[in-house]
């Protein structure tokens, strides 16, 4: 079976006429600006040098260079195999805390978005598990339920903001309760023979202000189910920026009597959750290594096996045609445009060109 991996290469094809009539442009141009210089009846005999023939087999050798490249950039394949593929790892909830005290700026750019950034950089080195992502603030929302397709969470992560969620506050309760929920929605189904290893991380500032959470945490890890926590945020605080409709920073959050609000982070809340939850408690900090231990600390969990699938892997075959696209180029290069043999005036003799 024949096929191209990457058909949008093909759209790079325009280079070729486009090589073509600008080549054609300039052409036309010089010669006009050379007959403008030095007159009509002089151009011919200073041009003669110039082979038009060797300058037609040079753009004929700049498309063909193009047309290798790209054929062998739209990656041709020939020949496949079948190959059963078996993913295993764990079933994670990534809940991301989008409340307003996220949006300090005590951490560069602002603690969500370094929360977002990291947790990105976390979907990439756990490659097989099944991740959902779920935002909550005073509710929980799923928006994502478990895949194990990478762009597609890391394409939820992207989004999120302080409005994916209608309910401002922050409430663990909730999304314990939501996790719960999204897990036996669209996790594996377990029973005695299949145990299923559960993970929710929660990335906040910890500025909880609802009752119950250890407890919910405590149930969950009897069932199975482990609580990790990366808190976001510094202990001196920041304020929370208010901008308006187009970025543009318009001032600070300010509590009823007119004092602006500083948030801090809440670090011993996160780790009481995560002691509840019989996981482990991080601190994001920049330039640290909270990421290497928590991908450390999951993959040391039991692996549960997901579907077993089987993939057709194709045979590359772009190769041969890269190697013709950069030997027409080095061709190219190699060939003047002048006549062979061509002999001029010096003086009062003619001689030969050297």
């Amino acid at each position: 079976m024949f096929r191209f991996e990457n058909m949008a290469a093909f759209n790079y094809l325009w280079i070729i006429p486009a090589i073509i009539i600008i080549g054609y442009f300039f052409d036309r141009r010089a010669k006009k600006a050379m007959q403008n210089a030095i007159g009509s009846r002089l151009y011919p005999f200073l041009s003669s040098s110039v082979s038009q023939q060797k300058r037609r087999i040079k753009t004929v050798l700049q498309v063909l260079t193009v047309f290798f490249f790209v054929l062998a950039l739209a990656r041709p394949q020939f020949g496949q195999s079948k190959q059963e593929v078996k993913s295993e790892g764990v079933e994670i909830i990534f809940a991301v805390d989008v409340s307003e005290s996220m949006m300090a700026e005590d951490v560069k750019p602002n603690r969500l978005a370094q929360a977002k950034t990291e947790l990105s950089r976390l979907v990439d080195q756990m490659p097989g598990n099944k991740i959902g992502v779920m935002a909550f603030a005073g509710t929980a929302a799923l928006l994502s339920p478990l895949t194990n397709d990478p762009g597609a969470v890391k394409m939820y992560l992207d989004a999120l903001d302080t409005n994916s969620v209608s309910t401002q506050g922050t409430n663990f309760q909730d999304v314990l309760s939501s996790a719960k929920e999204a897990f036996e929605r669209g996790g594996v189904s377990t029973d005695d023979t299949v145990k299923v290893t559960r993970v929710i991380l929660i990335a906040s500032d910890g500025e909880d202000h609802e009752p119950g959470a250890l407890e919910a945490a405590k149930k969950l890890a009897e069932d199975g189910t482990r609580i990790f926590s990366i808190a976001y945020g510094t202990e001196k605080g920041g304020a929370i920026p208010v901008r308006d409709g187009m970025g543009f920073l318009k001032g600070y959050k300010k509590d009823r009597q007119g004092q602006t609000i500083i948030t801090t982070v809440k670090g011993d809340a996160l780790r009481a959750l995560a002691e509840s939850g019989k996981g482990s408690f991080y601190t994001s900090t920049v330039g640290g290594d909270q990421v290497k231990h928590l991908v450390e600390d999951i993959n040391n969990l039991e692996k549960t096996q997901f579907d077993t699938t089987m993939a057709t892997q194709y045979e590359e075959r772009f190769q041969i045609l890269l190697l013709m696209g950069i030997v027409v180029a080095m061709l190219e290069l190699f060939i003047g445009e002048r006549r062979k043999g061509f002999r001029f005036w010096k003086g009062r003799f003619e001689v030969p060109a050297e």
